[in-house]
């Protein structure tokens, strides 16, 4: 909002030949007042005067040299007051509006422009609204801002003025007039409504076209074959394609992965060879062995052993005999007393009570825990797998709703889940805990869809709804009924 002067003006009740007075705005004023009213379309002059009888003088003026960019002027001698203006053409214009001010009376003006729309208001009263060409507020910068008369030899005002005001806003009227009315959009609102009715069918015929060729594309693809894939650890199977998952043969079927326990039959190894698990492998394979101290080792097995003399020697199974394994390094140091020291099988270097073997590295893998022992590390299943082979690496999901082993108790559907299981409840049960489910009163609690003029009964799995005496319909909707009286002669 631009305020121009906030002030009351005693003004000369007379003009004196050969005295002159200059009251306008400094050049720090005019450019701030400048900045707020260029390129405009929708701003308000506003001021409170008390006009001598007969005298026509301007109550307000934005001009340059001979150019009147804006100006509120009243004649009392015509009895009319006058917007003075420069059109977007650049064109000169005056609008007239027949309506005497010079009545040595206190009145409320106001004149709103809104683009091309223009209304006076006088004492709060509508007087006129017009649609004229709408002003330009394209203004120079060295424009001059004149109240109370248009330069320093004409138009001079004579009388009472004050709260004279350029209000840039819509509908600035209202400030003067808090009362009247300001529901309705203003010329400028309508034409800002306009653009924007005209960009959403600018958006809705692009739309519209984008629709029309993806239906085209849609068509064209009703005769194609789309293969549904399965995506599986980052790799992507197609349709029927199968592969092994560790100790499960899996298929994709239309999307979706389905796998089968590999079933391992005992091996039929010769004489030299023993069955025994390698990496990668889910059943066990016929390795070569080795015989050391009476005992059939497979290959890469390790066993340490101490001579006469108590040191340790350590023999790896290759190529069907045992080979000595010389030690890249010496044994670390341990942090533990003697007591608490334990000496391994497969190897040399003793270690501490609780030594972290599965940090190690271990052979446990789907769905599979590693598990310290005292001397080693072991697999163990995880809750609600199954092993898959006899060392426990590789383990499946146990289904407990095919097997019976779940706690869903009535009223509910149990439902598998990767190691465990779910309760859900059927339809019109609400739960009391995870394995159990009761009835929902539906009725009861409010939650029904029954007309207020209707009984709801509640059922199992769900309510009915039946219409009160007196009303009629299907329960959710009921209706008074109606009596007609007829009458015969």
């Amino acid at each position: 909002m631009l305020i121009f002067a906030n002030i009351m003006c005693f003004l000369c009740s007379a003009f004196i030949p050969g005295s002159s007075r200059e009251v306008r705005a400094s050049a720090e004023v005019s450019a701030q007042m400048l900045k707020k009213l260029k390129g405009k379309n929708e701003f308000t002059v506003l001021a409170t005067v008390k006009q001598d009888r007969l005298n026509s003088g301007v109550i307000l003026s934005v001009h340059q040299s001979d150019h009147r960019f804006l100006e509120l002027e009243s004649s009392g001698q015509r009895s009319e007051v006058r917007l003075h203006y420069r059109t977007k053409n650049q064109k000169d214009h005056t609008e007239v509006f027949p309506y005497s001010l010079a009545d040595d009376q206190w009145h409320k003006i106001s004149v709103a422009v809104s683009a091309s729309h223009v209304i006076l208001h006088v004492d709060c009263n509508r007087i006129y609204e017009r649609v004229v060409e709408a002003p330009s507020m394209d203004i120079p910068e060295d424009t001059s801002f004149w109240l109370g008369q248009r330069n320093a030899a004409h138009g001079f005002f004579k009388g009472v003025m004050q709260d004279v005001e350029v209000l840039v806003m819509p509908q600035g009227y209202i400030s003067q007039c808090p009362d009247l009315n300001r529901t309705c959009p203003t010329c400028n609102d309508f034409h800002g409504l306009v653009q924007k009715i005209m960009e959403l069918q600018d958006i809705l015929a692009k739309t519209s076209s984008k629709l029309s060729r993806a239906e085209e594309k849609m068509n064209g693809l009703d005769g194609c074959y789309c293969e549904r894939t399965c995506s599986v650890k980052g790799v992507i199977y197609r349709e029927d394609e199968g592969w092994t998952d560790g100790c499960k043969n899996c298929t994709c079927t239309n999307g979706t992965v389905h796998c089968e326990a590999i079933s391992c039959p005992p091996p039929q190894c010769p004489a030299g060879t023993a069955p025994a698990y390698i990496k990668g492998a889910c059943c066990k394979e016929c390795q070569p062995v080795c015989l050391f101290g009476g005992r059939e080792l497979v290959e890469g097995d390790q066993r340490a052993v101490r001579d006469s003399s108590g040191r340790c020697l350590l023999f790896e199974c290759r190529d069907r005999s045992m080979h000595r394994v010389v030690p890249s390094e010496p044994c670390p140091e341990l942090s533990c007393p003697e007591s608490e020291q334990i000496a391994l099988s497969n190897r040399c270097c003793k270690v501490c009570r609780g030594h972290d073997f599965c940090s190690e590295g271990h052979g446990c893998l789907e769905h599979s825990d590693c598990v310290n022992l005292e001397a080693g590390d072991c697999c163990v299943c995880k809750d609600g797998f199954r092993p898959l082979r006899d060392d426990n690496a590789y383990c499946d999901d146990i289904d407990e709703c095919a097997e019976g082993k779940h706690y869903c108790r009535e009223n509910t559907m149990c439902v598998n889940t990767p190691g465990s299981f779910m309760c859900i409840c059927h339809t019109g049960y609400i739960r009391i805990d995870d394995y159990s489910c009761t009835e929902h009163d539906e009725c009861l609690s409010g939650l029904h869809n029954c007309d207020e003029n209707a009984l709801c009964f509640n059922m199992v799995g769900g309510h009915s709804c039946s219409c009160k005496p007196g009303y009629t319909g299907n329960g959710t909707v009921c209706k008074g009924k109606t009596l007609k009286f007829t009458s015969s002669w």
